[in-house]
C-alpha cells in the first residue's frame, strides 16, 4: 500500500509537469554551495561535503538523495586578513572581535564541482557540474561574488520497477529494457553578497528548459524542466560573547509551483557546536526540521537533521533523515568554521 502511495503520488506530480527537478535540503543552510555557484572558493581552505538524506523513511521507493561537492580559492593571497584566523586562548574566535576585525578579501576567483544523485522510485537523476567564481570587496567588509554553474544531467527509468494499471500505454522496448535514460546540459548562475555578519544570494538553476518523456502521452514520465528561481538571506547576531545566533530564509520559485518558502534558526556555541530548527511551507512537502553540529577540530565537522513533514504524507511515513559530513583541506590558517556568516 505504501509504495502504491508514493508511485501514484510521484506519477501524479511529475506526469503534470509540476515536479521540482531539484531535490531538496534541509541543511542547505550548512552547504549554500549546493543551491548557489557564487559561493564556490569563499573560504581560506578547499570545503569538501558529503551529505546523504534519506525522505520520508518507511515508504519504499522514497527519495533518497546524495551528494559531494568539493570547491576551494584560486589565487586567494590573503588567507589570514584578521588576528581571530587563529584560536585565540580564552576568546570566542568566532565572536564579536572577530566581526569588529573582519575584512573583506582581496579579489579572487574560486573553483568547484558537484556530484549528485537522487533517486525516486523507479525514477534515477544524477548529475555532475562544475562551478567557477570570482569574488570581489565592495567596502572594507562586505564582498560580493558572482559565480556560474555547467554540466550534464541524466535521468532514467528503472523499468523492472515499474507497475501500471494500462501498461499498453507506454512504449513496449522501454519496459522491455531494464534501464532508459536520457541526459541534458546543465547551466547556472549566482551572485553572494557577504560579509562577518550577512549573507544575501540569488541563483538560478537548471537554466535550460525542455521536456523529458518516457512512454506515450507521458504515460510511464514526462516532466517539464523550468528554471529553479532562489533567494536566499540570513544575519548574525550576538545573543552573548560565546552565542550566535543566524536567523535566514530562503525563498524558491519554480513555474508553476506556488512560491516554497524555508525559515531557519541555528544557535552556535563559539565555533564548537550547534543547534538549528527549519520550517517549510508554500507546498505539499512542508514540515518541521530539527537540527544539530559539530565542529571537530580544524579538519572536521558533521551535521544531522529529522524533518516531520506537515502534509497527508505523515501518515504513512517516518519522516526524514539528512546526514553531512564536511573536510577542511589545506586549512593552513586551523580554520574551526566558516568565516562568513553562516
Amino acid at each position: 500500500m505504501r509504495q502504491r502511495i508514493l508511485i501514484a503520488f510521484v506519477v501524479l506530480v511529475c506526469s503534470q509537469g509540476y515536479a521540482q527537478q531539484k531535490p531538496i535540503y534541509t541543511q542547505y543552510i550548512l552547504n549554500n554551495y549546493i543551491i548557489n555557484p557564487a559561493i564556490t572558493g569563499i573560504e581560506n581552505y578547499t570545503d569538501v561535503k558529503i551529505s546523504h538524506r534519506q525522505q520520508w523513511t518507511g515508504i519504499e521507493g522514497a527519495p533518497v538523495t546524495t551528494y559531494f561537492t568539493i570547491h576551494g580559492p584560486v589565487g586567494k593571497k590573503d588567507y589570514r586578513t584578521n588576528a581571530t584566523s587563529f584560536d585565540v586562548p580564552g576568546d570566542n574566535p568566532r565572536g564579536q572581535s572577530f566581526v569588529d576585525q573582519y575584512t573583506a578579501a582581496e579579489p579572487h576567483h574560486g573553483l568547484g564541482g558537484t556530484i549528485i544523485s537522487d533517486k525516486t522510485g523507479y525514477i534515477n537523476r544524477w548529475g555532475i557540474y562544475g562551478t567557477y567564481a570570482y569574488h570581489k570587496g565592495l567596502t572594507t567588509k562586505t564582498t560580493l561574488s558572482a559565480g556560474f554553474l555547467a554540466g550534464i544531467t541524466s535521468t532514467s527509468i528503472d523499468a523492472s520497477k515499474v507497475q501500471l494499471a494500462d501498461p499498453g500505454s507506454v512504449d513496449q522496448a522501454i519496459l522491455n529494457n531494464t534501464t532508459a535514460s536520457k541526459m541534458k546540459p546543465e547551466l547556472g548562475a549566482g551572485l553572494w553578497l557577504y560579509s562577518a555578519e550577512y549573507f544575501v544570494g540569488v541563483s538560478v538553476l537548471n537554466i535550460v528548459p525542455g521536456k523529458i518523456q518516457f512512454g506515450a502521452d507521458s504515460a510511464l514520465y514526462g516532466s517539464t524542466l523550468s528554471p529553479h528561481f532562489m533567494t536566499t538571506a540570513g544575519y548574525k547576531t550576538f545573543l552573548t560573547e560565546d552565542i550566535s545566533l543566524l536567523p535566514s530564509v530562503m525563498v524558491q520559485y519554480i513555474k508553476p509551483l506556488p512560491l516554497q518558502v524555508y525559515i531557519n534558526a541555528k544557535a552556535q556555541y563559539q565555533d564548537k557546536f550547534w543547534l538549528g530548527t527549519s520550517y517549510r511551507f508554500g507546498d505539499q512537502l512542508g514540515g518541521f526540521a530539527g537540527m544539530a553540529g559539530f565542529n571537530i577540530s580544524s579538519t572536521f565537522n558533521i551535521g544531522y537533521s529529522y524533518d516531520v513533514s506537515t502534509s497527508q504524507l505523515r501518515n504513512y511515513s517516518r519522516n526524514t533523515h539528512e546526514f553531512i559530513v564536511g573536510f577542511l583541506l589545506g586549512n593552513k590558517y586551523a580554520d574551526t568554521c566558516p568565516r562568513a556568516a553562516w
